[in-house]
């Protein structure tokens, strides 16, 4: 899944970088709102993390911008504005979510997968032949037993559950997992798709590779 964190404190956007791409997110991160308007209007996004004390244009106005547009993808505020009219005022204009700093970052992943799984009818495990996939713990499991997978493994596996009977184009995949400044190229992810069929097929999971167009999970 792919995160676009509009984040102008250094500290606090590296550690946030560094945590979420350690469960397998992709993350563009920007300083200030104009550069992140060029991203949202260029890149898929499952999720914006979003400061209100922006330099130049701040965050709620930011917020305004793209919900005018019409880009209805879920906004997870994240700031030091605590007050009772400041959370009335994000939410009214068109955030999902709304934490405060200082913040524990084990609520907020929570608060992450909540908005992920809104979107996806709110389930929270999905099972494919003899596996179940957790999408709370973010894990695959056969039974009782926990099946292994990289962070990249498991990010291609949640993009392809979410998108079960459909086919996901190597482009749109690629969007997803690329980092704005790092590309994730095809022969990368076909690399990936081929380890993660090895692990998964044993258990029923029937991972197709659509030549020269994408991939495909079937229900």
């Amino acid at each position: 899944m792919k995160i676009l964190l509009i984040e102008d404190d250094d500290l606090v956007a590296d550690s946030l970088m560094l945590a979420l791409r350690s469960s397998g997110y992709s993350i563009d991160r920007f300083r200030e709102a104009p550069g992140a308007e060029i991203a949202i209007a260029t890149a898929p996004y499952d999720i914006v993390i979003l400061d209100l004390g922006l330099p130049g244009i701040d965050g709620l106005s930011f917020l305004k911008q793209i919900r005018h547009k019409k880009i209805s993808v879920p906004v997870l505020i994240l700031t030091a504005r605590d007050s009772y009219d400041d959370r009335i005022q994000g939410l009214d204009c068109g955030a999902n979510d709304y934490v405060t700093k200082p913040f524990h970052l084990g609520e907020l992943e929570a608060r992450i997968r909540a908005l992920l799984r809104a979107g996806c009818r709110n389930v929270t495990s999905v099972e494919i032949g003899e596996l179940t996939f957790d999408t709370v713990g973010r894990v695959v499991r056969k039974g009782e037993q926990i099946v292994e997978l990289s962070p990249r493994e498991y990010a291609v596996l949640e993009i392809l559950v979410h998108n079960i009977g459909s086919l996901v184009t190597k482009q749109r995949m690629s969007a997803l997992l690329s980092d704005w400044d790092t590309p994730l190229t095809f022969n990368a992810l076909d690399i990936v798709v081929h380890r993660l069929r090895r692990k998964l097929e044993p258990y029923g999971l029937k991972l197709q590779t659509i030549r020269g167009l994408g991939f495909l999970v079937e229900s």
